[in-house]
């Protein structure tokens, strides 16, 4: 009987425990103050617009760099040091880094569109260039030989050298024209 009130003893003090370390989470809130009812609340939101100042109990601690609490204590004339004073900072509505990342991402989304466009007047201008020596081939009158799909060599008849004729002016009027570049 000894072991078994030994383990009911342990199993109580683990129990007891576990319920401590459930009961601290509340501890963790950063507002704590006394609603209407006069029950004690905490949260990590601010109380009701309701609420009186008396009533509210803890507010969120506001974290101030050790070199700023030394700056800020004052000695009064009896030698005593007074609590620090220091004003929570408030915010700009601004966050500078925020804003510097998305200039950048911005600058380099300019820089991006910029280079595609380059690239896209490069080829364009390479095609010109390709379809204007073509044309003349093809107005040299010389005769033209193609591959077919079997890997037979076919010479250009009349009608397949005006279909390229017609191809080769629209690649001109399209990559040659200065809107397109």
């Amino acid at each position: 009987m000894d072991t078994s009130t030994s383990k009911l003893k342990l199993f109580g003090a683990v129990v007891l425990t576990a319920a401590a370390s459930l009961a601290c989470g509340t501890a963790l809130a950063q507002w704590q103050w006394v609603d209407n009812t006069g029950r004690k609340v905490f949260s990590d939101t601010p109380p009701p617009a309701g609420v009186p100042e008396k009533n509210i109990l803890k507010r969120p601690s506001v974290r101030v760099p050790a070199a700023a609490l030394a700056a800020a204590s004052t000695t009064q004339d009896t030698g005593s040091t007074t609590s620090p004073t220091v004003a929570a900072p408030k915010p700009s509505g601004r966050d500078e880094q925020l804003e510097a990342k998305k200039k950048q991402a911005e600058e380099t989304d300019r820089a991006r569109q910029k280079a595609e466009a380059e690239k896209v007047a490069q080829a364009r201008a390479e095609n010109c260039d390709r379809a204007k020596r073509a044309k003349a081939t093809l107005d040299s009158g010389v005769r033209i030989a193609t591959t077919n799909a079997k890997g037979e060599r076919e010479i250009l008849d009349d009608k397949a050298r005006r279909a390229e004729v017609q191809r080769i002016d629209e690649t001109i009027r399209t990559d040659c024209s200065p809107a397109a570049q």
